[in-house]
Protein backbone atom coordinates (compact mmCIF):
# COMPACT_ATOMS: atom_id res chain seq x y z
CA UNK A 1 0.00 0.00 0.00
CA UNK A 2 2.85 2.44 1.44
CA UNK A 3 4.78 1.69 -2.53
CA UNK A 4 1.46 2.66 -4.61
CA UNK A 5 0.82 5.33 -2.26
CA UNK A 6 4.09 6.83 -2.97
CA UNK A 7 3.99 6.15 -7.19
CA UNK A 8 0.61 7.81 -6.82
CA UNK A 9 2.01 10.96 -5.26
CA UNK A 10 5.22 10.67 -8.06
CA UNK A 11 2.80 10.60 -10.80
CA UNK A 12 0.92 13.71 -9.39
CA UNK A 13 4.18 15.63 -8.93
CA UNK A 14 4.81 14.99 -12.65
CA UNK A 15 1.55 15.81 -13.97
CA UNK A 16 1.48 19.26 -11.64
CA UNK A 17 4.98 20.14 -12.39
CA UNK A 18 5.65 20.04 -9.10
CA UNK A 19 9.55 19.49 -8.10
CA UNK A 20 11.46 18.92 -4.93
CA UNK A 21 12.16 22.26 -2.81
CA UNK A 22 15.60 24.11 -4.20
CA UNK A 23 17.69 23.74 -1.27
CA UNK A 24 21.33 25.06 -0.41
CA UNK A 25 23.92 21.86 -1.59
CA UNK A 26 27.81 21.72 -2.14
CA UNK A 27 30.24 20.03 -3.78
CA UNK A 28 34.10 19.77 -3.04
CA UNK A 29 36.91 18.01 -4.75
CA UNK A 30 40.31 18.79 -6.88
CA UNK A 31 40.87 19.61 -10.30
CA UNK A 32 43.39 21.40 -12.63
CA UNK A 33 45.73 20.68 -9.84
CA UNK A 34 44.07 22.48 -6.78
CA UNK A 35 40.86 22.43 -5.11
CA UNK A 36 37.45 23.71 -5.78
CA UNK A 37 34.49 24.18 -3.19
CA UNK A 38 30.95 25.04 -5.20
CA UNK A 39 27.88 26.23 -2.85
CA UNK A 40 24.56 26.49 -5.15
CA UNK A 41 20.64 26.33 -4.26
CA UNK A 42 19.27 23.92 -6.68
CA UNK A 43 16.05 21.48 -6.59
CA UNK A 44 18.89 18.57 -7.19
CA UNK A 45 22.27 17.64 -7.42
CA UNK A 46 24.20 18.89 -9.79
CA UNK A 47 28.21 17.70 -9.05
CA UNK A 48 28.20 15.35 -12.46
CA UNK A 49 27.68 18.28 -14.32
CA UNK A 50 30.00 20.85 -12.46
CA UNK A 51 32.98 17.71 -12.83
CA UNK A 52 31.82 17.33 -16.17
CA UNK A 53 31.91 20.81 -17.16
CA UNK A 54 35.59 21.06 -15.68
CA UNK A 55 36.81 18.19 -17.52
CA UNK A 56 35.61 20.01 -20.97
CA UNK A 57 37.42 23.10 -19.70
CA UNK A 58 40.82 21.07 -19.47
CA UNK A 59 40.60 19.20 -22.31
CA UNK A 60 40.31 22.29 -24.27
CA UNK A 61 43.18 24.53 -21.87
CA UNK A 62 45.54 22.20 -20.06
CA UNK A 63 48.91 22.55 -20.94
CA UNK A 64 49.65 18.99 -18.71
CA UNK A 65 46.84 17.22 -20.56
CA UNK A 66 48.56 16.14 -23.83
CA UNK A 67 45.21 15.68 -25.73
CA UNK A 68 43.61 19.16 -25.09
CA UNK A 69 43.45 21.60 -27.95
CA UNK A 70 46.16 23.62 -26.57
CA UNK A 71 48.58 21.21 -26.50
CA UNK A 72 48.15 20.05 -30.13
CA UNK A 73 48.29 24.15 -31.14
CA UNK A 74 51.54 24.35 -28.79
CA UNK A 75 52.86 20.82 -30.68
CA UNK A 76 52.00 22.89 -34.44
CA UNK A 77 49.83 19.76 -34.69
CA UNK A 78 46.33 21.37 -35.71
CA UNK A 79 44.90 25.64 -35.87
CA UNK A 80 41.52 25.03 -35.48
CA UNK A 81 39.87 26.58 -32.25
CA UNK A 82 37.26 24.82 -30.36
CA UNK A 83 34.86 27.17 -28.47
CA UNK A 84 36.44 27.24 -25.22
CA UNK A 85 40.16 28.10 -26.94
CA UNK A 86 38.68 30.63 -28.99
CA UNK A 87 36.67 32.42 -25.95
CA UNK A 88 40.05 32.42 -24.12
CA UNK A 89 42.30 33.77 -27.06
CA UNK A 90 39.82 36.66 -27.49
CA UNK A 91 39.93 37.60 -23.75
CA UNK A 92 43.56 37.64 -23.69
CA UNK A 93 43.88 39.50 -27.04
CA UNK A 94 41.29 41.98 -25.12
CA UNK A 95 43.33 42.22 -22.07
CA UNK A 96 46.99 42.19 -23.88
CA UNK A 97 45.78 45.33 -25.66
CA UNK A 98 44.50 47.28 -22.65
CA UNK A 99 47.56 46.33 -20.72
CA UNK A 100 49.76 47.64 -23.03
CA UNK A 101 51.05 43.97 -23.41
CA UNK A 102 51.87 43.02 -19.55
CA UNK A 103 49.23 40.45 -20.46
CA UNK A 104 50.59 37.98 -22.45
CA UNK A 105 49.51 34.07 -22.35
CA UNK A 106 52.43 33.24 -24.90
CA UNK A 107 54.93 34.25 -22.29
CA UNK A 108 55.64 30.11 -21.58
CA UNK A 109 58.60 29.92 -22.92
CA UNK A 110 60.02 32.49 -20.84
CA UNK A 111 58.03 31.10 -17.64
CA UNK A 112 59.92 27.91 -18.52
CA UNK A 113 63.72 29.39 -18.96
CA UNK A 114 62.99 31.58 -15.62
CA UNK A 115 62.21 28.16 -13.95
CA UNK A 116 58.37 28.47 -13.36
CA UNK A 117 57.04 26.44 -15.86
CA UNK A 118 57.09 22.88 -17.06
CA UNK A 119 60.45 22.34 -16.48
CA UNK A 120 60.61 22.55 -13.03
CA UNK A 121 62.89 24.66 -10.67
CA UNK A 122 66.36 26.32 -11.06
CA UNK A 123 68.57 29.14 -9.82
CA UNK A 124 70.08 29.83 -13.01
CA UNK A 125 69.97 33.13 -14.62
CA UNK A 126 69.55 32.94 -17.95
CA UNK A 127 71.72 34.66 -20.49
CA UNK A 128 70.53 37.61 -21.99
CA UNK A 129 71.32 36.14 -25.19
CA UNK A 130 68.71 33.55 -24.29
CA UNK A 131 66.00 35.67 -23.16
CA UNK A 132 66.69 37.53 -26.28
CA UNK A 133 66.02 34.25 -27.89
CA UNK A 134 62.85 33.63 -26.41
CA UNK A 135 61.24 36.58 -26.38
CA UNK A 136 61.51 36.44 -30.91
CA UNK A 137 58.63 33.71 -30.13
CA UNK A 138 56.24 36.13 -27.39
CA UNK A 139 53.81 38.46 -28.32
CA UNK A 140 50.03 37.48 -28.56
CA UNK A 141 49.46 40.92 -30.38
CA UNK A 142 51.22 38.66 -33.55
CA UNK A 143 48.53 36.25 -33.85
CA UNK A 144 45.21 36.43 -35.67
CA UNK A 145 41.73 34.46 -35.57
CA UNK A 146 40.43 33.48 -38.60
CA UNK A 147 37.11 31.90 -38.34
CA UNK A 148 37.89 28.86 -36.22
CA UNK A 149 41.66 29.26 -37.11
CA UNK A 150 44.81 30.23 -34.76
CA UNK A 151 47.55 32.00 -36.87
CA UNK A 152 50.49 32.35 -34.45
CA UNK A 153 52.75 35.30 -34.86
CA UNK A 154 55.38 32.46 -34.56
CA UNK A 155 55.67 28.53 -35.69
CA UNK A 156 57.03 27.72 -32.77
CA UNK A 157 54.86 30.19 -30.54
CA UNK A 158 53.20 28.15 -27.38
CA UNK A 159 50.15 29.30 -25.49
CA UNK A 160 50.15 28.42 -21.34
CA UNK A 161 46.62 29.95 -20.30
CA UNK A 162 47.02 29.30 -16.49
CA UNK A 163 46.53 32.82 -15.65
CA UNK A 164 43.30 33.12 -17.29
CA UNK A 165 42.39 29.10 -17.26
CA UNK A 166 41.15 28.82 -13.71
CA UNK A 167 39.28 32.19 -13.78
CA UNK A 168 37.64 31.13 -17.11
CA UNK A 169 36.88 27.67 -16.10
CA UNK A 170 34.83 29.45 -12.91
CA UNK A 171 32.77 31.14 -15.41
CA UNK A 172 32.20 27.92 -17.37
CA UNK A 173 30.75 26.36 -14.17
CA UNK A 174 28.81 29.33 -13.31
CA UNK A 175 27.11 29.35 -16.90
CA UNK A 176 26.15 25.75 -16.61
CA UNK A 177 24.54 26.24 -12.74
CA UNK A 178 22.55 29.47 -14.94
CA UNK A 179 21.38 26.97 -17.66
CA UNK A 180 20.18 24.75 -15.15
CA UNK A 181 18.48 27.25 -13.23
CA UNK A 182 20.55 27.96 -10.17
CA UNK A 183 20.50 31.96 -9.18
CA UNK A 184 21.72 31.50 -5.93
CA UNK A 185 25.56 29.85 -6.09
CA UNK A 186 29.29 30.96 -5.19
CA UNK A 187 31.67 29.01 -7.84
CA UNK A 188 35.80 28.39 -6.14
CA UNK A 189 38.21 27.21 -7.99
CA UNK A 190 41.38 27.60 -7.06
CA UNK A 191 40.89 31.01 -5.12
CA UNK A 192 38.58 32.46 -8.16
CA UNK A 193 35.42 33.37 -7.34
CA UNK A 194 32.02 34.12 -8.35
CA UNK A 195 29.05 34.86 -6.97
CA UNK A 196 25.16 35.01 -7.88
CA UNK A 197 21.96 35.80 -5.69
CA UNK A 198 21.96 35.28 -2.32
CA UNK A 199 24.13 32.96 0.33
CA UNK A 200 21.63 30.48 2.71
CA UNK A 201 21.52 33.35 5.01
CA UNK A 202 19.55 35.58 2.60
CA UNK A 203 22.69 37.64 2.17
CA UNK A 204 25.38 39.01 -0.50
CA UNK A 205 28.32 36.62 -0.49
CA UNK A 206 31.13 37.57 1.85
CA UNK A 207 34.58 36.82 0.06
CA UNK A 208 37.96 37.25 2.17
CA UNK A 209 40.78 39.09 0.08
CA UNK A 210 44.09 37.55 2.30
CA UNK A 211 46.78 39.82 3.45
CA UNK A 212 50.35 38.98 1.80
CA UNK A 213 52.27 36.24 4.01
CA UNK A 214 55.10 33.96 2.87
CA UNK A 215 53.12 30.80 4.15
CA UNK A 216 50.92 29.46 2.04
CA UNK A 217 49.20 27.93 5.33
CA UNK A 218 48.07 31.62 6.42
CA UNK A 219 44.99 33.01 5.62
CA UNK A 220 45.37 36.27 7.46
CA UNK A 221 41.97 38.39 6.28
CA UNK A 222 42.73 41.67 4.66
CA UNK A 223 39.39 42.74 4.12
CA UNK A 224 36.10 41.10 3.61
CA UNK A 225 34.28 41.53 0.83
CA UNK A 226 30.46 41.42 0.61
CA UNK A 227 29.18 40.79 -2.77
CA UNK A 228 26.53 39.21 -5.82
CA UNK A 229 26.39 38.90 -8.93
CA UNK A 230 30.06 39.58 -9.81
CA UNK A 231 33.56 37.85 -10.04
CA UNK A 232 37.00 38.19 -7.85
CA UNK A 233 40.15 36.90 -8.90
CA UNK A 234 43.70 37.26 -7.20
CA UNK A 235 47.10 37.43 -7.71
CA UNK A 236 50.64 37.98 -6.36
CA UNK A 237 54.69 37.16 -6.09
CA UNK A 238 54.47 36.44 -2.42
CA UNK A 239 54.30 32.91 -2.32
CA UNK A 240 55.80 32.03 -5.94
CA UNK A 241 59.31 33.06 -6.09
CA UNK A 242 62.49 31.69 -6.39
CA UNK A 243 65.25 32.48 -3.89
CA UNK A 244 68.68 33.18 -5.73
CA UNK A 245 72.24 31.94 -4.38
CA UNK A 246 72.94 35.79 -3.32
CA UNK A 247 69.94 35.03 -1.34
CA UNK A 248 67.57 37.97 -3.60
CA UNK A 249 64.13 36.40 -4.81
CA UNK A 250 62.87 36.58 -8.32
CA UNK A 251 59.37 36.64 -8.24
CA UNK A 252 57.13 34.52 -11.14
CA UNK A 253 55.25 37.50 -13.02
CA UNK A 254 57.28 37.64 -16.35
CA UNK A 255 57.74 41.08 -17.74
CA UNK A 256 56.43 40.03 -21.75
CA UNK A 257 57.83 43.31 -23.29
CA UNK A 258 61.53 42.46 -21.34
CA UNK A 259 61.81 38.84 -21.00
CA UNK A 260 62.67 39.85 -17.81
CA UNK A 261 60.71 39.21 -13.66
CA UNK A 262 58.80 42.11 -13.45
CA UNK A 263 60.16 44.23 -10.64
CA UNK A 264 57.57 46.95 -9.71
CA UNK A 265 56.28 47.96 -5.87
CA UNK A 266 52.83 45.26 -6.39
CA UNK A 267 52.90 42.27 -4.08
CA UNK A 268 49.51 41.12 -4.70
CA UNK A 269 46.35 42.33 -6.30
CA UNK A 270 42.99 41.45 -6.30
CA UNK A 271 40.30 42.28 -8.96
CA UNK A 272 36.33 42.42 -9.16
CA UNK A 273 34.60 42.30 -12.49
CA UNK A 274 31.53 40.91 -14.20
CA UNK A 275 33.32 37.79 -15.89
CA UNK A 276 35.85 35.92 -13.23
CA UNK A 277 38.09 34.71 -17.15
CA UNK A 278 38.66 38.90 -17.23
CA UNK A 279 39.43 39.43 -13.32
CA UNK A 280 41.95 36.60 -13.65
CA UNK A 281 43.63 37.73 -16.76
CA UNK A 282 44.00 41.44 -15.38
CA UNK A 283 44.74 40.33 -11.56
CA UNK A 284 47.87 38.73 -13.69
CA UNK A 285 48.56 42.15 -15.62
CA UNK A 286 48.35 44.08 -12.82
CA UNK A 287 51.11 42.72 -11.23
CA UNK A 288 53.41 43.58 -13.89
CA UNK A 289 52.82 47.03 -13.22
CA UNK A 290 53.40 49.70 -10.44
CA UNK A 291 49.81 51.22 -9.44
CA UNK A 292 49.59 54.17 -11.29
CA UNK A 293 49.33 52.10 -14.44
CA UNK A 294 47.24 49.73 -13.09
CA UNK A 295 44.75 52.19 -12.31
CA UNK A 296 45.05 53.03 -16.10
CA UNK A 297 44.03 49.68 -17.29
CA UNK A 298 41.50 48.76 -14.82
CA UNK A 299 39.49 52.20 -15.69
CA UNK A 300 39.10 50.82 -19.63
CA UNK A 301 36.52 48.07 -17.68
CA UNK A 302 32.73 48.54 -16.65
CA UNK A 303 31.91 47.80 -13.56
CA UNK A 304 35.33 46.59 -12.92
CA UNK A 305 37.38 47.64 -9.57
CA UNK A 306 40.66 46.48 -8.30
CA UNK A 307 43.09 46.40 -4.73
CA UNK A 308 46.83 47.06 -5.49
CA UNK A 309 48.93 45.92 -2.34
CA UNK A 310 52.51 46.95 -1.95
CA UNK A 311 54.50 46.87 1.00
CA UNK A 312 53.40 49.97 2.53
CA UNK A 313 50.22 50.86 1.37
CA UNK A 314 46.84 49.28 -0.19
CA UNK A 315 45.67 51.13 -3.53
CA UNK A 316 41.74 50.85 -4.23
CA UNK A 317 40.80 51.60 -7.87
CA UNK A 318 37.15 52.30 -8.80
CA UNK A 319 35.84 51.01 -5.07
Amino acid sequence: MLRNIIYITALLMLATGCTRPATYRSSTGAAWGTTYHITYKADRDLGDSIVAEMRLVEQSLSMFDKSSAVSKINRGECDSLDRMLADVLRLSLLVNKASGGMFDPTVAPLTDLWGFGRKGRTTDVPTAESVDSVLTRVGISKCMIKGNRLIKGHEHMEFDFSAVAKGYGVDCVADMLRRNGVNDYMVEIGGEVSVSGKNRHGTDWRIQVDAPSDDATAHEALTVLELSDCAIASSGNYRNFIVNEDGTRTGHTINPLTGYPAVTRSLATTVIAPQCGLADALATALMACDPDSADIIIRQFTSTSAIVMTNDSIYRINM
